[in-house]
């Protein structure tokens, strides 16, 4: 068991140092390709929609293979991608190439969760935050390593290939480890499960809302934070950087404790909660107009919206969660592809609120959205227990929601 968590703690550190890695050579890339702000933007544009494609595609191929495999081809395919992008010469080069980085780093990204799932029912423990928390340290060390190479002078192709590299002989070395859940042939399960059935299940909808609004919230925090300080609060842009280092940290930490947290107040109280702070943090930075005011808020934004994706994802999982115990791959890649929408549409809509308002306007619209994970949150809740197995609702803060508690899973 902890070989398994370990294996899959390693893959979503890898997942986040990617992006990482790549996030802060931006400038470099946009200078290459000859791209202005929103020319490069729609470049862009073309990661999002990979994500958005890959993610029911993916439930499909781990519901049929398991997610070992899936985990290792689309992460090695996700990594050997990464040298290519500074190979690209023109905007449209870089979009083709973001598609494709899009689809396989979706199709990661299901799987992995997938395998997190397993992981928290083979152990009882309410792991779904710990994840995510080694994605979040994970893109702390990719931007900490991308600052060393952009220091030494590296070229983003040797930077990339370096980081590709590594990351191919670390998922090669821990790939036997990912859980794998044995793949039973059950035609009237996945007649009732799958396709429009999923469509028909409002919980699905309610806890992909969850994920979207925190997509939407996490995205404008992460995109126009600096900016806002910079424009709004008059701080210099060495200081506007550490308040998005705020946030990530915030965010990073606050996931560490997730196991303990949803053990004590149980996974509906924790996004309620949660949302509460969130929309707290992001209203205070835009209402309260002096510099520590953004400091204080958006790290309150990152510690709230902490729990929400990887909470929404477990329960996911849990809602589709069979008698025989695996399951729950499509109804996760179901919830997954409605949070994607979330970052592709969400710094759009910021940005277009921004340019007919201000950035406070705009990011207070953001704290709005993150506060309506809440009455999502208790929807969700209620909508499950509707549903025809009642020892799956969001109830239980001992174990991972869907799963009785164990002895494993008490202290």
């Amino acid at each position: 068991m902890r070989s398994g968590k370990t294996a899959v703690l390693v893959v979503f550190l890898l997942q986040g140092a990617a992006f990482g890695s790549w996030a802060p050579r931006v400038p470099a890339i946009a200078e290459q390709v000859r791209a202005d702000t929103g020319t490069f933007g729609l470049a862009l544009v073309g990661a999002s929609i990979g994500l958005i494609l890959a993610a029911p595609v993916a439930g499909r191929l781990c519901a049929r293979f398991g997610a070992r495999p899936v985990v290792l081809t689309s992460a090695l395919v996700a990594w050997s991608l990464l040298a290519p992008i500074a190979l690209a010469t023109n905007p449209a080069q870089l979009g083709l190439v973001l598609f494709a980085i899009g689809v396989s780093a979706g199709t990661l990204d299901v799987a992995m969760n997938i395998a997190a799932v397993t992981v928290v029912r083979q152990t009882g423990r309410p792991l779904m935050p710990v994840f995510h928390a080694g994605y979040s340290f994970g893109g702390l060390i990719g931007a900490a390593g991308a600052a060393v190479a952009a220091t030494y002078g590296w070229a983003p192709l040797e930077h990339f290939g370096v980081v590709a590299v590594l990351a191919a002989l670390t998922t090669l070395g821990i790939a036997r480890r990912v859980p794998n859940e044995p793949v039973l042939a059950q035609p009237g399960h996945r007649r009732r499960r799958g396709g429009a059935g999923l469509a028909r299940r409002p919980v699905l909808w309610l806890l992909g809302a969850v994920a979207l609004c925190s997509a939407v919230a996490e995205g404008a925090s992460a995109d126009w934070s600096a900016l806002f300080a910079v424009r709004e609060r008059g701080v210099s842009e060495a200081a506007a950087a550490i308040i998005f280092a705020a946030f990530s940290v915030a965010m990073a930490v606050t996931r560490m404790l997730g196991e303990r947290a949803e053990r004590r107040w149980g996974p509906q109280r924790l996004l309620v909660g949660g949302a509460l702070v969130a929309g707290s943090g992001l209203l205070i930075a835009v209402l309260v107009p002096a510099p520590w005011s953004s400091y204080l808020g958006f790290a309150l934004a990152g510690a709230g919206l902490a729990y929400a994706f990887p909470v929404a994802l477990g329960l996911a999982g849990a809602a589709g969660r069979r008698a025989d115990g695996s399951g729950g791959e499509r109804e996760l890649a179901f919830v997954t592809a409605i949070a994607y929408s979330g970052f592709l549409l969400g710094p759009p809509m910021i940005g277009a609120i921004a340019q007919v308002t201000n950035l406070a306007v705009a990011l207070g619209v953001a704290g709005v959205i993150a506060a309506l994970i809440a009455p999502a949150a208790l929807a969700a809740g209620w909508a499950r227990r509707r549903e025809d197995r009642p020892d799956q609702a969001l109830v239980s803060p001992e174990a991972e929601p869907g799963v009785r508690p164990t002895s494993s899973a008490r202290h």
